[in-house]
Parts: structure tokens; sequence; C-alpha cells
């Protein structure tokens, strides 16, 4: 058993590079990586998907079969859990923006879960493009709402004395630019640790077993039996991460309606 711990370890050294951002030709920094290739992989399934999903729906007011109800439940679950119960009359203007926001994080974080796929949100890189976007859009709705000058002054709340109101402006426009790094350092890490680690329990559960494979004896069988506990583990944890994939996304676009909201009220 020792010989199959030794072996995990170093295994899992392995295993964790392999989730470093490798380059298909160019480098990390200009490139095309393979990350982004699993994320353009996730955003064309979104688009066959959502028109597969459109043509489906032409001519009928109410979907049929589990496949257009399933997309329906997507969208009304934006929709109204979203946009509605956070930005109340304006949600129509932001729907468009925040459900894609969400379908692409979504498609980005399950294409991970399939065998040998990696995620498309699995790196800083493409959950920071991510995160601008969102940024992005929030900084144009407050600024297009109050104008450019109005929205830079309303970081710090009016009727304050003038040292106070600059100390505030300075906080709110660290904490404004600190929404950028939280939102992609968030997913981020969620996804690549959730990976990790079921990358970690499934090297556990195939090299425990090989001794059995190789030559049955007592010895091997004991080992080859701890294989049936970490091929459990995985299970367990396989569909926590399925939860976690959805629950990623839908924080990300809950958290960007959020900063949409503040953004466009007045008393901010």
């Amino acid at each position: 058993m020792g010989d199959a711990f030794n072996q995990v370890s170093e295994e899992m050294g392995e295993l964790i590079e392999s989730f470093f951002t490798t380059p298909i030709f160019g480098d990390t920094t200009v490139g095309f990586t393979v990350t982004t290739f699993w994320f353009l992989l996730a955003c064309i399934l979104m688009l066959v998907v959502i028109f597969t999903y459109k043509k489906k729906m032409e001519g009928q007011l109410v979907p049929h079969g589990l496949f257009a109800n399933g997309v329906e439940y997507l969208v009304d679950f934006v929709k109204n859990d979203i946009c509605k119960g956070t930005l109340g009359d304006t949600w129509k203007v932001h729907f468009p923006f925040l459900a894609t926001v969400f379908f692409v994080v979504m498609f980005g974080d399950y294409i991970g879960m399939l065998p040998t796929w990696k995620a498309g949100t699995g790196t800083t890189g493409i959950t920071l493009a991510i995160a601008l976007m969102s940024f992005c859009y929030f900084i144009y709705v407050g600024m297009k709402k109050k104008g450019v000058f109005g929205y830079i002054k309303s970081l710090a709340p009016a009727g304050l004395p003038a040292p106070i109101a600059a100390v505030v402006w300075v906080i709110e426009l660290f904490s404004t630019f600190l929404r950028l790094v939280t939102l992609a350092v968030r997913l981020f890490c969620n996804m690549f640790t959730g990976h990790v680690v079921m990358g970690v329990f499934a090297i556990m559960a195939t090299t425990f077993v090989q001794p059995m494979i190789a030559q049955f004896s007592v010895a091997a069988l004991g080992t080859g039996a701890m294989s049936i506990l970490w091929m459990v583990l995985l299970l367990l944890i396989y569909a926590v991460e399925l939860m976690v994939a959805f629950i990623q996304a839908y924080i990300f676009t809950l958290l960007s309606a959020v900063y949409i909201q503040l953004a466009e009220a007045e008393g901010h």
C-alpha cells in the first residue's frame, strides 16, 4: 500500500501541472491555448443549444419535450430569479447580457465535467475576460445613466464633508475595481479546486486497484478494496461539482446584476 501512495503522490504532481495553461501555438501570453480551445468549444455548444431551442419554439407558445422545457426553465430562472428579483423595472434592458453571461459561464463550467475534457473556466485568463465584460458593462450602465462625471462623483455619497468624501471615494473606487478581481478569482478557484480534487480521487481509485490486476494476492486484494472507497468518494464529489458548476454560474450572474443595480441606483 505504501508503493500505491508513493505513486499517487507522483501522479498528483503531473495532474496539477496538466491544469496549467498549455499553448497549442504561440505562448501563454499571446497565443491559442488548450483552455481557449475548450472555452470556444463550450461557446459553440452553447450556441447550438440556444439556436436548437429557438428553432423548436418557432410557432409554439408552450415548450414541448425535455430539451425545450429544460432550456425554458433556465431562461425563466435567469429572468425571474436574477433579473426581475435584482433589477426591478429595468430587467428587460439587461436580461440579454445577463442571460449570455449565465450560459457562457455554465457551459464553460460543465464542459470540464466530461471525462478527459477541461473546464473552459479553468484558468484566470478566461475568467478574467468574462469578468471584464461584466465590469465594463456595469460601468457603461452607470455612465449612461448619470453621465461620466456624474457616475465618478456618485462613488462617494452626497452630503459628506469634503475630507471624508475624498476618503470614501478612494475606498469605493478601489472596491469597484476589486469586483473585477473577485468575480474572476472566485470562479477560477472553485472550478480549479474541484477538478483537482476529482482528479486526485480518480488517480487513487485506479492506482490502488492496479496491484490486484497485475498479480492477485491477499495483500493486493486489500489494496484493491480501497479503490471502492475512493470510487464512492469520487462519485459523491462529482455530484457536488455538478451542483457547484451551476451555483458558480448563478453567483457570477447574480453579482453582475447586483453591480448593475448599484450603478443605476440614484443614491450611489
